[in-house]
């Protein structure tokens, strides 16, 4: 038979159109996601592609700074999280085996100290009389360490909220 027909395209043609065009959107994808790989290889030291004569650019706020979404910026949060509760620990102990301070005694910028222990008494070194002194509440401190702990990992978060 010969003739002009119109012909009306069946779903298994529109699926493998639908298909071809989602294949040609991961391809896209993954040549996006190699070529920033590449480029990121040329600025990283440590790469075997590391490329000497590219000069990067920062701004004044990405200067010294880890990658948004690289694990160094994820190791890096985990570690001021960690920080943050190992001081207020410290703080804790403070609070728990130091001493009121005598206020008479004290000079005017540590009046507000409200609790003293000796250096020794915390760590064996040298400088074991050295007085070590809780300049806030131990309920403001718990409070200023929770919730920079918390900031920290949520800076990182795939959900930060």
């Amino acid at each position: 038979m010969s003739g002009n027909f119109l012909t009306i395209p069946s779903d298994d043609s529109i699926q493998r159109r639908a298909r071809s065009s989602s294949l040609t959107d991961l391809i896209s994808a993954f040549d996006t996601k190699a070529q920033a790989h590449t480029d990121l290889q040329k600025i990283t030291a440590f790469s075997g592609s590391f490329d000497k004569n590219h000069k990067p650019t920062f701004s004044k706020d990405e200067y010294g700074k880890p990658i948004p979404g690289s694990k160094t910026e994820s190791r890096g949060a985990e570690a001021q999280a960690r920080v943050c509760t190992e001081m207020k620990e410290l703080c804790e102990i403070i609070n728990q085996y130091g001493k009121s301070p005598c206020k008479g005694l004290l000079p005017p910028e540590l009046q507000c100290a409200t609790k003293v222990i000796s250096f020794g008494e915390l760590f064996t070194k040298r400088d074991d009389d050295v007085p070590v002194f809780l300049m806030q509440s131990i309920a403001d401190i718990r409070s200023y360490c929770d919730n920079k702990a918390l900031q920290a990992r949520r800076s990182v978060s795939p959900m930060p909220n």
